[in-house]
C-alpha cells in the first residue's frame, strides 16, 4: 500500500512539472491533456484521478510552480529577521529578483500567457499566493516609515518598489520566451541582479525616508 501510495505521488508531481512547463510555454487553450502526459509518462487517465479536469491541474501547476520559486527563493532572501530593516529590504528585493530571472520560474511565464489569453482560473489562487509577498514588503515599509505611517503611503511605497522589481526583469524574461534574444541595454543588469537589487533598494530606502520625513511650514507650502 505505501508503495501505491508513493507510485502516486510521484505521478502527481510529474504531472504537476511537466504541465507547468507547458502550460508557460503554450497557455492554457494550447496546451493538451494528452502531451502532459506523454512528457510526464503517464496516462490520462491520471490526471483525471489526481486533479480532476484539465482546468484543476492548471491551478495546481502554477501553484506548484510558485511553491518551488518561493522555496527557492525564500520572501527573506537570506537575511535574518533581527537584522536591520533596510538589510531586510534588500533581501526581499533580491529575492524577488532571483525568482524573475530564474528560466526555471514557471510560474511567471504561466501568468503571462494568463494575462494574454485571460481564462480567469487563476484570479483565486494568484491573489491567495501573492498576498504574503505583498504583506512582508508592506510590513518592511511600514517599519521604515515610522509609527505614523498611513495606508497611502504605505501602497505607495509599495508599488513603487514592486515596479521596480517587475517591470523591467519580467519584459526582459518576455521578450528572451517570445523572440528568443535578449534585450542588450537590460542584459548588464540581467546578468548582475545583486547590483540591480542594491541600486532598487538604495533608491527606495531614500524614497522612503523623503516620506517619513515631517515637512516644515515652509516646505509644505511649496
Amino acid at each position: 500500500m505505501r508503495k501505491k501510495r508513493s507510485d502516486g505521488q510521484e505521478t502527481r508531481q510529474r504531472l504537476l512539472s511537466e504541465a507547468a512547463r507547458i502550460f508557460a510555454a503554450k497557455g492554457f487553450k494550447a496546451t493538451t491533456v494528452g502531451e502532459v502526459c506523454r512528457r510526464a509518462q503517464t496516462n490520462p487517465a491520471s490526471v483525471s484521478y489526481h486533479f480532476g479536469s484539465k482546468e484543476a491541474m492548471y491551478v495546481e501547476s502554477w501553484r506548484h510552480a510558485f511553491s518551488r520559486s518561493l522555496a527557492l527563493y525564500p520572501l527573506d532572501g537570506g537575511i535574518a529577521p533581527h537584522a536591520p530593516v533596510g538589510e531586510r529590504l534588500h533581501g526581499f528585493v533580491l529575492a524577488i529578483m532571483r525568482r524573475i530571472v530564474d528560466p526555471e520560474s514557471h510560474d511567471f511565464d504561466i501568468f503571462h500567457q494568463e494575462l494574454a489569453n485571460p481564462t480567469g482560473l487563476l484570479v483565486d489562487a494568484i491573489q491567495e499566493s501573492a498576498e504574503p509577498i505583498f504583506k512582508t514588503l508592506a510590513g518592511l515599509i511600514a517599519e521604515l516609515l515610522g509609527p505614523d505611517a498611513d495606508e497611502g503611503k504605505i501602497r505607495l511605497c509599495s508599488m513603487s518598489i514592486r515596479a521596480q522589481c517587475f517591470g523591467p526583469l519580467l519584459h526582459a524574461r518576455r521578450r528572451r520566451n517570445d523572440q528568443g534574444v535578449p534585450i542588450c541595454d537590460l542584459e548588464p543588469l540581467l546578468a548582475d541582479v545583486e547590483r540591480l537589487a542594491g541600486h532598487v533598494t538604495r533608491f527606495s530606502l531614500a524614497g522612503i525616508r523623503a516620506m517619513a520625513h515631517k515637512p516644515t511650514a515652509t516646505e509644505a507650502n511649496r
